[in-house]
C-alpha cells in the first residue's frame, strides 16, 4: 500500500514538473512578440541601433527608456536585452549613485560620459525564457526606472 502510495505521488510531481517545463520560451529572435509586451506597460515602438540591430524606445510612467537587443546574429537572434534609461542634465554624486547601487540589487547606476545619471538592467534570453519571466522583467524595469528616476529628481515633462 505505501509503495502504491508512494508511486501514485511521483508519478503526479512527475507529471506536474512536464506540463511546468512544457511553457513556451520567448528569446531575443522574437522582437514582434516582446514588443507587444513593452506595450502593455507604456507606450513603445521597434527602431533599429546604428548596427542594424532591434531597440525598442519606450516611456513607462512618464520614463523614457530604450530596450536595446544585443549580441545579435544577423540583426536577429539576439542573446541579451538591456533596459536602458539615461536623464540628460541630471548629474548626481557619486556617493549618491554608490548608495543606490549598494541599497539596491538590480539595477545598475552610473554616469555616462557625459555624466549625466544612467540606469541599466540586463536579461539573459539566450536560451529564452518563459512570457511570466519576461513579463516579471518589464515589472521590474518600472518598478527600477520609476524609483531611480525620483531618487535623483527626474520630473517628466
Amino acid at each position: 500500500m505505501k509503495f502504491a502510495i508512494s508511486a501514485a505521488l511521483l508519478g503526479g510531481m512527475f507529471g506536474l514538473a512536464g506540463s511546468a517545463g512544457a511553457q513556451e520560451l520567448l528569446d531575443g529572435g522574437r522582437v514582434d512578440e516582446i514588443l507587444v509586451m513593452a506595450s502593455a506597460y507604456g507606450t513603445a515602438s521597434l527602431e533599429a541601433q546604428a548596427n542594424g540591430d532591434p531597440r525598442i524606445a519606450g516611456d513607462i510612467g512618464g520614463v523614457p527608456y530604450q530596450l536595446f537587443f544585443l549580441n545579435c546574429t544577423a540583426n536577429t537572434d539576439c542573446e541579451d536585452l538591456n533596459f536602458y534609461a539615461g536623464f540628460r542634465d541630471i548629474k548626481p554624486t557619486m556617493d549618491a549613485l554608490n548608495a543606490w547601487n549598494r541599497d539596491k540589487r538590480f539595477g545598475n547606476a552610473y554616469l555616462d560620459a557625459d555624466l549625466d545619471a544612467v540606469i541599466e538592467y540586463d536579461v539573459n534570453v539566450q536560451y529564452g525564457v518563459s512570457r511570466d519571466n519576461l513579463d516579471a522583467a518589464f515589472g521590474l524595469w518600472t518598478l527600477l526606472s520609476g524609483e531611480f528616476a525620483d531618487y535623483v529628481g527626474y520630473l517628466a515633462p
